[in-house]
Parts: structure tokens; sequence; C-alpha cells
């Protein structure tokens, strides 16, 4: 499968992960796609917390105030490659000078500390997900995942993302997609 046989581009669309998927790192996940072209693609698991660590962890150990930043704001896994590297995912209403790239109509992704600064400082996006490390596809990797039935791909609104449940976001992006999460077959064929 090329990238042409996939349509348009991929950017902003979120992957849906089958019940059957191979790799445990993402078994019931949903990635937002944060880039995608015919050299790869990178993406950003938005349901998968990391245990025990906080967004006030991570500012503590930049040394960035924390203003009323709230203990319990979550720290999500964003993906297996280069775990020691933050990203934001977040709405539109904010904006850095230095990297904010905006993804699709509702969502940008920044990847520089003055996001966290401004968060700690309340100055941050309304609606914002801090993640450690991202999903990386080479060429053709992501294409050959989708034809053996690894991925959906799919629209998910920012209320998935940003406010529904951890354990809610992976079926409500599939009811999005009008797939009943309860009928879905764990293994798929091809015509």
């Amino acid at each position: 499968m090329t990238d042409t046989d996939l349509g348009d581009d991929l950017t902003g669309k979120c992957l849906i992960a089958m019940p059957d998927m191979g790799d445990p790192r993402f078994s019931g996940s949903v990635v937002f796609l944060c880039a995608y072209s015919p050299e790869g693609a990178m993406g950003l698991i938005v349901n998968k917390r990391v245990d025990g660590v906080h967004l006030t962890d991570l500012l503590d150990q930049l040394s960035i105030p924390k203003g009323d930043t709230q203990d319990s704001f979550p720290i999500y896994y964003g993906g297996p490659v280069e775990n020691g590297r933050g990203f934001v995912l977040h709405s539109l209403d904010y904006h850095s000078d230095l990297s904010t790239m905006k993804v699709a109509d509702t969502f940008a992704m920044t990847a520089t500390i003055d996001v966290l600064e401004d968060i700690g400082a309340g100055r941050g996006p309304q609606n914002a997900l801090v993640l450690l490390g991202y999903a990386g596809w080479g060429p053709g990797q992501l294409e050959a995942e989708i034809a053996s039935n690894g991925w959906l791909i799919g629209d998910v609104s920012s209320d998935v993302i940003f406010e529904a449940a951890d354990s809610d976001k992976w079926p409500k992006a599939l009811e999005a997609m009008g797939v009943n999460p309860a009928i879905l077959s764990s293994s798929g064929g091809t015509a």
C-alpha cells in the first residue's frame, strides 16, 4: 500500500488500534497524527497516562514555577520514541512564537519549554495534554500496519481528546466512526 492509497493527508486524523494490535505498547490506543507524508508519520497516544507522574513533577524537574497548576494534571505516554522529549497537544487559543504547529482545525502542538512555562504561569492553552515521547513510522510502515488491519483511521473531536476519561477515548473514537466497540472483531480480512 502506498501513501496515495490512503487518500488525503492523514495529519489531524486519529489512529484507533484494532483489538488484535500486535504491539502491546499500542493496544487500546488512540493516536493523534500530528504529521504524515511519504517520508513517514508522527503521532501522539492520547489515552495512556504515565503512572504516578504529574505536571507539577515535570515543572519541578525543569525548575519552572508552578503557579496555580493543579497537582492532578496528568502526563501522558505519547509513544515509544524519545520518551524524554515532551510535547503539548493543545487547543488553538495558544500560540508560542518559538514552535507552535497548527495540526488541524482545532488542534496545535508545541514542543518547546515555553508552553510549560506558560501553563505553569496560568497563561497556557485552555485545553492541553502534556505527553512524553511520540509514535513514529518510517516510509510505508504505517500504511503496512493499516493494510494488515492494525488501525482504523477516523476523525476525533477535541471533546474526546481533551475531556473524555482516558478509558472512554478508545470506544468514543470508534463510536464517532459509527463502529460499535462491542461487536468489533479481533481479526480482519481483506477483499
